[in-house]
């Protein structure tokens, strides 16, 4: 039974007075109760007055599901509050699993905040960002959200705005590049712009303190970006996971003071690490997050609008071949009516709705332009102008670029449809009369279906530009050029090129296409298969 400890007389008397005893003996387990708050979908919890005199650290926490996250933080820390084996104290900042918010809390970026405890160990306050773990049941569209989150951390005025290092945590034990851990490590280094490549670093979990073999190995075959060291080896730490275990059994003691002596060394040299280590700023990232989540609502939205061209060109098609077979009457003056596939759109209801009131799914869609502009994954944005691909006011998706006012975030999505439909001479004429110029009422019927023709296949090729270009933007900024986010989109882009017969932006799409490694395939089957 959990309860309040007021009795305990020790150098962390006024912590343990504060917090909630969860287990006593050796040694006594007390869950800290920092100041909860909220940061847009982000939750900050914060044990201490920051002294603005003081330097801070930034550490962001990734990896799989099961692989020591929860337990590092807490290691991090009693580390920067001072804990030692022999005071016989432990705390937890998050909580254990059997525990309450234990779901809440693994299921969400959390921001901790260390203060007041400089000259502990550490010269400095600690933040950590701790991160859900990727490639979990949820499945993929719960690490997308992962990734929008983070971008409104980085990018909200009180987020977070710079880095001093980057924890890929994994266990000593991973020796198998599976397709589900390679998955994993594509989205972690699919996040970051390649300025922090030299803050990423190894935390290797459930360490017995020898040179982890198999997790170095594994890194090396997922040909992982990251900090190297002399010999060009992954820069890595060591951590035990077994500080807050129960030391009463002598059979025990000896064996997890050894323990806590690796978890310590890997915490001396990690914070050394921190402390040299130059912080870097986001905004390189922030760019990357931007372009990977404007490229997939490109690629959808373009989709979509190339589909509804070929329909319309179709159609085109379909008057003209009922024109010529009609060619006398015309001559004439006769009326005759044709019948085609026109094409059409229409409001679909879609599931939406709010998240335990944080997320709000939706689609972003232009009333104008009447296309979907992020559907699926607007999943953030509560309003149009907090959506991802609004840009100073306009969205970058949508045909006309629209302003921000003309989108709505509802619980429906455009679809494109066709329907059978006669239609006449005259009101095919009609139709190339509204808002024409004097010359091109001129025109006959058949110059004016060649005419809007060619209008088609102009738009369709400056969709596919746009597509092509956020792309090449991402090659010039992301860590990880080659990722899957951006490989699912390559077949897509390299046949529509091809259709339009540009050879240069074919073999540039096709080269990064066959740049993707075995890793890479594997993250990618791990992706269609979940």
């Amino acid at each position: 039974m959990a309860d309040r400890n007021t009795n305990i007389s020790s150098k962390y008397q006024d912590i343990t007075s504060r917090s909630i005893r969860i287990r006593s003996g050796s040694p006594s387990v007390y869950q800290l109760e920092p100041k909860t708050e909220e940061i847009g979908t982000l939750t900050r919890m914060t044990v201490g007055e920051r002294n603005m005199n003081k330097t801070n650290r930034t550490i962001l926490l990734v990896g799989e599901s099961g692989s020591g996250k929860s337990t590092l933080i807490n290691s991090l820390v009693n580390y920067t509050m001072g804990v030692k084996f022999e005071d016989e104290v432990w705390f937890q900042i998050v909580e254990d699993e059997k525990r309450g918010k234990a779901e809440s809390q693994t299921s969400d970026v959390i921001v901790y905040q260390i203060f007041g405890f400089e000259g502990e160990t550490l010269p400095y306050s600690l933040t950590i960002i701790d991160t859900p773990g990727y490639g979990d049941t949820r499945g993929i569209e719960h690490d997308v959200i992962i990734s929008q989150k983070l971008l409104g951390l980085f990018r909200s005025e009180d987020g977070v705005h710079e880095i001093n290092a980057v924890g890929l945590v994994m266990k000593a034990s991973d020796n198998r590049l599976s397709d589900r851990l390679m998955y994993v490590f594509d989205s972690v280094t699919s996040l970051f712009g390649k300025d922090l490549e030299k803050n990423i670093v190894a935390l290797i979990t459930h360490s017995d303190g020898r040179k982890p073999r198999n997790a170095l190995e594994t890194l090396e075959a997922a040909k992982i970006k990251c900090a190297k060291n002399e010999n060009n080896q992954p820069v890595y730490f060591l951590f035990d996971n077994c500080q807050d275990e129960d030391r009463t059994r002598k059979d025990e003691e000896e064996f997890l003071e050894g323990a806590d002596q690796i978890s310590m060394r890997g915490m001396r040299e990690f914070t050394a690490f921190l402390e040299k280590t130059e912080p870097q700023k986001l905004m390189k990232t922030v760019n990357v997050l931007n372009e990977r989540i404007r490229l997939t609502a490109c690629i959808q939205n373009l989709e979509d609008r190339i589909n509804l061209t070929e329909l319309k060109q179709n159609e085109i098609k379909q008057i003209r071949k009922a024109l010529k077979k009609h060619e006398e009457k015309m001559k004439k003056n006769e009326e005759f009516t044709v019948e085609v596939d026109e094409p059409y759109k229409e409001k679909e209801a879609i599931d939406g709705g709010m998240w335990g009131l944080v997320f709000y799914e939706g689609a972003f869609c232009c009333t104008v332009c009447e296309e979907n502009c992020h559907y699926p994954g607007c999943t953030m944005a509560w309003y149009p102008g907090q959506c991802e691909v609004i840009t100073e006011g306009f969205c970058t998706v949508c045909t006309n670029k629209c302003p921000v006012t003309d989108h709505v975030k509802e619980k429906w999505k455009y679809v494109i449809k066709t329907r059978r439909v006669q239609k006449t001479e005259a009101e095919m004429k009609q139709k190339f009369k509204k808002n024409k110029s004097e010359s091109e009422k001129k025109l006959s019927l058949l110059e004016n279906l060649e005419k809007e023709m060619n209008q088609l296949r102009s738009e369709k090729s400056k969709f596919l530009d746009k597509a092509y270009q956020h792309v090449v933007n991402l090659e010039k900024i992301a860590l990880n050029v080659d990722s899957v986010s951006t490989h699912v989109h390559l077949d897509f882009l390299i046949e529509k090129m091809k259709e339009r017969g540009d050879r240069e932006k074919v073999q540039k799409l096709e080269e990064m296409k066959n740049r993707m490694d075995e890793g890479t395939r594997a993250a990618l089957r791990y992706m269609k298969n979940e």
